[in-house]
């Protein structure tokens, strides 16, 4: 017989803490950094506002959120009973959201002369045109 507040197969299968789910589908390293997310960030689920860790999800929910630089939309497919590798972790969702806007790695096209990883060290000459870009020339 399952505990008071314990969840059991079928409490998960109805519905699912949303800092629980978003640490799972591993969108966040940790279920902390999940809660402070939607506490501090802007949440919506299913169109509504969303501020409190608390909230439950289920299947066939849509969450919008930012995650990083982008705005994420996905669809609640299943809900997670363990924190899993990734590509397992995939499938308890469905990813709406556009898709990145594409770099073509020039230093110009790059924000405030950043650089694509792993593309090593500027040469004198894309230093020189940094240099001019910013106006430091």
């Amino acid at each position: 017989m399952p505990l008071p507040g314990d969840p059991t197969e079928s409490h998960r299968a109805d519905a699912q803490r949303i800092d629980r789910w978003l640490w799972c589908a591993r969108f966040y390293k940790s279920r902390t950094l999940a809660g402070k997310a939607v506490a501090s960030g802007p949440f919506r689920l299913n169109g509504t506002p969303v501020s409190k860790p608390s909230a439950m999800v289920k299947p066939g929910d849509t969450l919008t959120f930012t995650h990083g630089e982008r705005v994420r939309v996905v669809r609640v497919l299943a809900p997670g009973l363990r924190r899993s590798p990734a590509p397992e972790a995939r499938t308890l969702y469905e990813d709406l959201s556009p898709p990145p806007p594409q770099r073509d790695g020039s230093p110009a096209a790059a924000p405030d002369g950043e650089r694509e990883k792993g593309t090593g060290r500027p040469t004198k000459r894309e230093r020189r045109a940094t240099d001019r870009l910013k106006g430091l020339d």
